[in-house]
């Protein structure tokens, strides 16, 4: 899926706001639906063993529903008021285990650029700066964890 806009360009090379009609200064298209892991794939700043390894820890994250809540949940309640969560379900269980141990077998230097970019979507410069990292040091690390990653997966 793709939904392209244009986005402002400033002097340092940060994207700032979405530009609709008629453009001033430099911009870029940007696919907003593309994950950070996508994109490196695309350009072969990671190889296919590394992408799959990403996308199958994603997709334990998402199934073990990890990510926080951030709208309201308009389903009718079925505790009768009780304030009760409902139980997870076995599969949302196994989700959570796989990840766990996904991510414990990434190490603990290299989990938090693994669940930053792959999980949370964040861009590789951003994480870098959030963690501290010197720039383009990011992609070394991230390739580093994947690799791991896909061991643990026992990928080929």
């Amino acid at each position: 899926m793709r939904e392209l806009v244009e986005q402002v360009i400033d002097s340092s090379g940060r994207r700032g706001a979405v530009v609709r009609g008629a453009r001033r200064g430099r911009t870029v298209t940007v696919n907003r639906r593309e994950s950070p892991l996508a994109w490196l794939a695309a350009r072969g700043l990671v190889d296919a063993r590394q992408a799959e390894a990403g996308e199958r820890l994603r997709a334990d994250y998402e199934r073990a529903q990890l990510a926080p809540a951030v709208t309201m949940r308009w389903a009718p309640r079925v505790d009768n008021g009780r304030g009760t969560a409902p139980d997870p379900g076995e599969a949302q269980l196994a989700a959570k285990r796989r990840f766990d141990a996904a991510v414990g077998a990434a190490g603990r230097g290299l989990a938090d650029v693994l669940w930053r970019v792959v999980c949370a979507g964040e861009s590789l410069p951003d994480s870098e700066r959030a963690l501290g990292w010197p720039a383009r040091s990011g992609r070394l690390v991230l390739s580093l964890a994947l690799d791991r990653l896909a061991d643990h997966y026992r990928l080929p």
